[in-house]
């Protein structure tokens, strides 16, 4: 069946891990007939996971792609990974998506990465609603939950269905949309309906009432009935709930247990229902310099304009690029530009999928999800559009890694084919970084966590048999100086033939932090020719890549070459050049040169329970905390910390807090360090050196 842009609905099914994101999908795609039936985690053959390192692990690990038809609507699912490791994941479906259902378990309540997720939602702007599951499990509390929601996120939550009993009393719930109830089905079977028991008419009613007047408040002209009847229509209640739903000023709340298969009738009614199509999103542009940010209204009838929001490399399909369709329809036969560099696309097969189950699409419209196969050139954040048109559309805000190592195969015939294999890891994840360190002369990988880099690299092992080594990778330190200096130094050198021949008279200064270098010609009289002046800048930048304390480059200075002398036949450029890093060196020993360490801007999120042993932790690594905040259960601490010192923070986070606290990190600046500290530095520096030689 062919659906157009207002039948469409792209939901990202997120939360905190093990909340039951994967069963909720398995169980609305059983009930909507995408699947004969729903599948278990542990069963290891469900749709959302589907990869080794998903079953082995019994997690989800990647963002995966279902759908469902329901009410004469196509449902997309983006179930997204609950991980903070997998995070790069949870912003691609997110970006795809026109809603966010949040997963809330009935036995905890709001977690860490409930609070990180309603973050990014708000940062999006997202409508969202609430699925509290686990109802059947002990400890089950779903007053409790609705209260924390509350208590955390000060939004209007507003229950469509409610629990009949909790835990091992837990039967069914009550949809007070429908006005009926729901008894947890028996094994392969779908809910009935059933009038509300009687023993809970009353809070029923009283429970729909409250529900009547949230509606209300979604839409002006339903207020001004209500206060003149009191009530609402089932008509009017869905009017009002998809206006407030839009607005952000109502989240619903539904509940239910995936295990049992409870409760998904009233969520896939609520999907299909209330949930907004994609008419009215704005696709943000990319910002060009100097210019304003702009979007890109969703337009079902404009030139075929899509962005590719994942890659993916599958072993019998290749490449595979997921897309979100912005404007127009695109088909087998589409013509399409890339945006980043003009090339063509011509565009193969278009698919839909469930999982891994590729389905054959005869076009996406506007509004839709899905995926083309073996692009040549596309990559992620790729806008894909019509020859007729300019426009590109904004990158995918995507986390900065957070754990880092120096990586290299055992094997140094390996080393090839490594780098082969992490730049390809590298294009499917763009929070999985590579790069060759310069200064340290090392490989280093980066990703948001342990578990992140262990599944990339066991996953890299498994396929390509390659052994690889891993350590802590070395820290990028800087020089600098903290007073000005002078020093006159002459290079003379007597070969066979023309000998050499410069002096060079340099003065030094430190800049502001930042300012990196600064060269003045302070020459008169002709006493360097012109010439050679080049030659001198030259010498002083090659001076400040190799410091005179540890080794590393030097920043923030400012070089003046105020005299100098040459010889009419041994002076050249070259001569020049040694002459101004030899007079640099002597220089800043006269400067009171200094280490420079990067500081890191930290945040960490932790429950209550643990945050004493956290901020304690944060005063050994030399760290400055600049705040707290509190929500709800969770403390967010704001810190500026020595890179040095959080370069094994998140296996050390990971074991402090039980693996429940997550943190982010990004670079912030460089600031002086002294004493012991800088000592160790120096002297590790110096026996990597001696290392290197042997």
């Amino acid at each position: 069946m062919a659906f157009d842009s207002e039948a469409i609905r792209n939901i990202a099914v997120t939360g905190h891990g093990a909340t039951g994101k994967t069963s909720v999908v398995e169980q609305l795609l059983a009930f909507g007939g995408g699947i004969p039936k729903a599948e278990t985690v542990e069963g290891g053959k469900t749709v959302s996971d589907f990869t080794e390192e998903e079953n082995a692990r019994k997690i989800s690990i990647h963002l995966s792609l279902s759908h469902l038809e329901w009410q004469e609507r196509k449902i997309n699912l983006l179930d997204t990974p609950g991980a903070s490791d997998f995070a790069g994941e949870l912003v691609a479906g997110l970006r795809a998506a026109e809603t966010a259902l949040v997963l809330v378990a009935a036995d905890a309540g709001v977690q860490i990465g409930t609070i990180q997720t309603w973050r990014r939602l708000k940062a999006r702007g997202l409508p969202r609603l609430v699925f509290v599951n686990k109802l059947d499990k002990e400890h089950a509390d779903f007053a409790g939950v609705l209260s924390s929601l509350k208590e955390n996120f000060q939004a209007n939550f507003v229950p469509l269905t409610v629990p009949i009993g909790e835990g091992s009393g837990f039967k069914g719930v009550v949809d007070l949309v429908a006005g009926k109830a729901y008894l947890a089905p028996e094994a392969g079977r779908k809910s009935l309906a059933v009038d509300i028991p009687a023993e809970l008419a009353e809070e029923m009613a009283g429970r729909r009432q409250a529900l009547i007047e949230a509606a209300a408040e979604g839409d002006d002209k339903l207020m001004e009935k209500f206060f003149e009847t009191e009530t609402l229509s089932d008509e009017e209640i869905q009017r009002g709930l998809i206006g407030g739903l839009r607005t952000g000023k109502t989240v619903p709340v539904l509940c239910g247990s995936a295990l049992q298969g409870s409760g998904i009738l009233s969520l896939a009614n609520a999907l299909a229902s209330i949930c907004p199509s994609p008419l009215g999103r704005q696709e943000p542009l990319a910002v060009k310099e100097g210019g304003e940010a702009a979007a890109q209204p969703l337009d079902p009838k404009g030139p075929a304009a899509c962005f590719v929001f994942k890659t993916s490399i599958d072993q019998f399909s290749g490449k595979l690029s997921f897309v979100k369709v912005v404007s127009g329809a695109i088909r087998s036969d589409t013509e399409l530009v890339t945006a980043r560099d003009g090339r063509k696309e011509k565009l193969n097969k278009i698919y839909t999928c469930q999982g891994k189950k590729l389905e054959d699409a005869e076009a996406l419209v506007a509004g839709d999800v899905g995926i083309l196969t073996k692009l040549p050139t596309a990559i992620t954040n790729d806008t894909l559009l019509a020859p007729e048109l300019e426009l590109a559309f904004q990158p995918l805000d995507l986390p900065q890694p957070v754990h880092a190592v120096a990586i290299n195969a055992v094997a140094k015939k390996d080393e090839d084919k490594l780098n082969q294999l992490l730049h390809r890891a590298a294009e499917e994840d763009l929070t999985f970084r590579i790069a060759y360190n310069q200064e340290t002369k090392e490989n280093v990988i980066s990703g948001m966590g342990e578990l992140h880099l262990d599944i990339t690299l066991g996953k890299i092992r498994n396929q390509a048999k390659i052994e690889v080594e891993t350590k802590t990778p070395r820290v990028a330190y800087r020089e600098t100086i903290r007073g000005a200096g002078a020093a006159e130094y002459q290079h003379k050198k007597q070969t066979g033939g023309h000998g050499q021949y410069a002096k060079v008279v340099l003065e030094i200064k430190p800049l502001h932090r930042g300012q990196q270098f600064n060269f003045v010609n302070g020459i008169v009289g002709g006493r360097i020719s012109k010439g050679y002046i080049p030659g001198v800048e030259k010498g002083v930048i090659e001076g400040m890549e190799a410091g005179i304390l540890a080794g590393y480059p030097v920043v923030d200075l400012e070089a003046t070459v105020v005299d100098g002398k040459e010889h009419p036949v041994d002076s050249s450029e070259l001569a020049f050049k040694l002459a101004a890093r030899g007079a640099l060196r002597e220089a800043m020993e006269k400067a009171d040169p200094v280490l420079l360490e990067p500081i890191a801007n930290l945040t960490v999120f932790v429950d209550n329970q643990y945050l004493g042993d956290v901020l304690s932790d944060l005063s050994s690594r030399r760290g400055r905390v600049l705040g707290q905040e509190q929500a709800g259960a969770i403390q967010v601490v704001k810190a500026q910390v020595p890179q040095a010192e959080l370069l094994r923070y998140s296996i050390d986070l990971r074991s402090m807090t039980s693996g429940t606290a997550s943190f982010e990190v990004e670079f912030d600046h460089y600031s002086p360090i002294a004493g012991k500290v800088a000592e160790s530095v120096i002297a590790a520096a110096k026996a990597a050196k001696e290392a290197e030689k042997e």
